[in-house]
């Protein structure tokens, strides 16, 4: 769709202005929520520490702190900034893992009135300074165990402020104990020199030392540049003011309180809190209803995680396909007690109802599967919590959202019909950071966001995303989506994970290509293209068939469908 179309005016009846979702929500759930009404998440912070001080609000390496001392330790992080003269809308960027520390440091910044810039820790230097230089971050927190990525891209950056954070870190006694083990036993934090830089545990002595005064924050301020992922093109910083995400917290409460109640939940929270699916469904969602976060710091030493996970009782769990796939499928996991299991949430990337399948028989709980985007804060829509079975829908748009599913210049399509999935709702970001003509090209004249997704309405509004614009194979004229492809090869018994890409074709202008990591060492090429071929018309079968140990990933788990087609194009890629 070219920048002039997406200017064009819809045009004709638009087939989501009915609603029909609304028709389909749990009792309980209103259609809208009280967006004059929210306040800041400051405000939803503090609601909760009054209500909930007592209970614990995050565990790391078997240590809690109660939503009391989180408040009291977020203080002092606040505190500090002020001191250092950091005022409100001022960048403080956060280059953490999931450790004791991140909740402090966030609601810390948030405190004081300044905008949160998330940083993936696994970044490169040059990937590290295009962000820090975008966004005009002036203070980072990074754990030690990636300073030296920091000291690799110093001589680019114009930070004022660095503090370096230990995985022990609030932890007392204990931290001292997982300190030592990840520099001298794991070795897992190389040499580095930061001239100047303080220990994040100098910073809270020293905002201990001094009062915090309150910052008037409006709802409009920002509170994150939450930027994207990249995976389509150049990392871009998303603006979401308190009332953005605000407003998505108040609308993901609404709809899992009649469900969830107000017990004390405990969140598996295995996701990154950089990451915008986690940060909202894991932390300040879970916040606002008084849960403990369960942190995990390194959810890829699966032995380690499933030992966690048998020694700790969980109530929540969220995760990617590739992160429930690995789970079922690690020795051990049939151990974990998953009796207290109420709610298992499913994003950032599409569930295969294969892994879906196994996760029910494993757990005896269905996979909840919702969508959202860094800029929509990123909830769109989420399935009913009382969900028997995978729906293999992404479900419905949350209360205060409104959908259109449009054609290629920009018109609605009939229900039923794939189109580009469009957004509208007090959760869409202001903008791209800095960027006017990038902002202007994702937004409809009359102001729906454009998400890139292809996407089908099904009767009772549940939605169903077909795939990525982008990553849609063009085979003779006939649309190939890669998630179907991936969906029917995932279910194979044989198969533990699948990418299918498109690749020049000079016969058909494209041809689909399958990457397959077996569970099984005896599969074939053979076999895969049988199993195709009974489940999948001519032009969508993978005409070839690659086996690999692994496929490229974010570090939240999805698969880079662009990196492995560059990677292929680049004639880099190996059959095993």
């Amino acid at each position: 769709m070219s920048a002039r179309d997406a200017r064009e005016p819809a045009e004709g009846p638009d087939p989501a202005a009915a609603r029909p979702w609304l028709a389909a929500y749990p009792p309980g759930v209103p259609r809208e929520i009280d967006v004059a009404g929210l306040g800041t998440l400051v405000d939803i912070f503090r609601e909760s520490v009054a209500r909930y001080p007592e209970r614990p609000a995050a565990e790391s390496f078997g240590v809690r702190l109660t939503y009391g001392e989180l408040a009291r330790d977020a203080a002092s992080v606040a505190s500090w900034l002020q001191d250092c003269g950091t005022g409100r809308g001022e960048r403080v960027a956060i280059m953490l893992p999931n450790v004791m520390a991140y909740p402090a440091i966030l609601f810390g910044t948030l405190m004081a009135g300044a905008t949160v810039v998330n940083v993936n820790p696994l970044y490169t230097p040059r990937e590290l300074t295009g962000q820090i230089v975008d966004s005009g971050a002036t203070t980072l927190f990074v754990l030690e165990n990636f300073a030296h990525t920091v000291e690799a891209a110093l001589p680019h950056l114009t930070l004022r402020r660095i503090v370096v954070v230990k995985p022990g870190d609030l932890l007392g006694l204990k931290g001292k104990l997982v300190d030592l083990v990840s520099r001298y036993v794991k070795k897992a934090v190389p040499a580095f020199s930061l001239p100047g830089h303080l220990a994040f545990s100098s910073v809270l002595a020293q905002g201990r030392g001094r009062p915090f005064a309150d910052v008037r924050i409006d709802p409009e301020d920002v509170a994150f540049l939450q930027y994207t992922g990249g995976t389509t093109g150049t990392a871009k910083g998303a603006v979401l003011t308190h009332r953005n995400v605000a407003a998505n917290v108040a609308q993901c409460e609404t709809w899992m309180r009649p469900g969830l109640g107000d017990d004390q939940h405990v969140m598996v929270t295995a996701l990154p809190l950089y990451h915008i699916f986690a940060l909202t469904a894991c932390c300040l969602v879970m916040v606002r209803l008084g849960a403990c976060l369960l942190l995990v710091a390194n959810p890829r030493d699966l032995p380690g995680f499933v030992k966690l996970l048998k020694s700790r009782p969980f109530t929540c769990i969220s995760g990617v396909n590739t992160l429930y796939n690995a789970l079922v499928r690690q020795p051990g996991f049939e151990a974990v007690d998953v009796s207290r299991l109420v709610f298992c949430v499913s994003g950032g990337m599409a569930t295969q109802a294969a892994v879906a399948e196994a996760w029910k028989a494993a757990t005896g709980r269905p996979i909840i599967e919702g969508y959202g985007l860094s800029e929509t804060s990123p909830v769109v829509s989420v399935n009913r919590l009382d969900l028997a079975a995978f729906s293999g829908t992404i479900g419905y748009p949350v209360p205060s959202t409104e959908i259109s599913i449009r054609d290629d210049a920009g018109r609605p399509v009939a229900a039923g019909e794939p189109g580009e999935l469009c957004v509208r709702g007090p959760q869409v970001m202001r903008g791209y950071w800095r960027k006017p003509e990038e902002t202007e090209a994702a937004m409809t004249p009359d102001g729906f966001f454009r998400t890139g997704d292809v996407a089908v309405m099904n009767p009772d509004g549940a939605l169903r995303i077909v795939d990525r614009m982008k990553d849609m194979v063009l085979v003779s004229g006939f649309n190939v989506y890669p998630n179907e492809v991936e969906d029917v090869i995932a279910s194979h018994p044989k198969v533990a994970e699948v990418a299918v890409i498109g690749l020049p074709d000079p016969a058909s202008g494209e041809t689909v290509a399958a990457f397959v990591v077996p569970a099984d060492p005896t599969l074939t090429e053979a076999e895969v293209s049988a199993w195709c071929r009974d489940r999948l018309t001519g032009y969508k079968r993978p005409r070839r068939i690659a086996f690999r140990t692994a496929l490229p990933k974010t570090n939240v788990g999805k698969v880079l469908r662009r990196a492995l087609r560059d990677e292929v194009m680049a004639g880099g890629a190996k059959a095993a």
